[in-house]
């Protein structure tokens, strides 16, 4: 039987890329869509695909009191998207949340609703594949290396700063111990700001500029040797749609609050 999907945030960049993927696949079944801006119409029609006879609703609470639904998918801002969540998990949905943005004290607001309706919550930054496995070589060589900053490159257009790439990554690190620094922040000469943000014992330094997609670097540092993990993405949204979709598939497999997509994938 096929998931029914309520997909908040269908018209925007990867949201639509994902409809477009959902309307070709047989074992997810879009049947309620979110957009403001289009709300009242269908969403086949904006799209262009008349497989996707599908509403759209003007906010999250309307789709789901209209449609039953296994998963909730989040790709809206990080100002709404934790309420949205949070609604989804009431109405019996677990949830998968692309939008970056989210705060920790956010999912920990979502871990605990999430546990007690039974359900699952999964938080990821970044759908592409490139990005997991930066995040999993990340994860060894912090075993190795004690000193490690982090890079966040993205267009001038994005206004959330640190990404949620970076985020998750940073998360991902703190399970290893924070960042050594050589110098404490507080005896830094000069303005503070400039040796970036302190974000879960990781040091991110985001950089928006045009001329830029999202892309995450990592920069591990011994005497004498240097290694660098980097990811970068294209302007299109077709990296994030695979594995937005083993996200929706693997979602009602957990409990709680996971964060990454290889949390749900067999990398070992």
């Amino acid at each position: 039987m096929a998931l029914k999907l309520c997909l908040a945030g269908a018209t925007g960049w990867a949201g639509s890329a994902l409809a477009r993927a959902i309307a070709t696949v047989e074992d997810v079944d879009l049947v309620a869509s979110v957009s403001r801006s289009y709300a009242g119409q269908v969403l086949g029609d904006i799209l262009g695909v008349p497989a996707l006879e599908v509403p759209v609703f003007a906010d999250v609470e309307e789709a789901l009191k209209s449609q039953a639904c296994d998963v909730y998918f989040d790709y809206t801002k990080p100002e709404i998207a934790k309420a949205n969540c949070l609604a989804a998990l009431d109405r019996g949905s677990s949830v998968v949340i692309g939008t970056s943005g989210l705060t920790e004290e956010d999912f920990e607001e979502l871990a605990e609703r999430a546990e007690k309706r039974g359900k699952g919550v999964l938080a990821v930054g970044n759908f592409a594949l490139t990005v997991v496995l930066l995040q999993r070589f990340a994860e060894i060589a912090a075993r190795f290396i004690p000193q490690w900053e982090i890079i966040d490159y993205a267009s001038d257009a994005k206004r959330d700063a640190p990404s949620g790439t970076t985020r998750e990554l940073a998360a991902r690190l703190a399970k290893r111990g924070a960042s050594a620094l050589s110098i404490p922040l507080e005896e830094t000469q000069g303005p503070i700001e400039a040796r970036g943000t302190r974000l879960q014992g990781s040091q991110i330094h985001s950089l928006r500029l045009p001329g830029y997609s999202i892309s995450a670097e990592i920069i591990f540092g011994m005497a004498e040797q240097r290694l660098s993990i980097r990811h970068d993405a294209g302007s299109g949204a077709e990296p994030y749609v695979e594995g937005a979709l083993l996200a929706i598939r693997k979602v009602g497999d957990i409990r709680g609050l996971k964060r990454g997509l290889d949390s749900v994938m067999d990398l070992d």
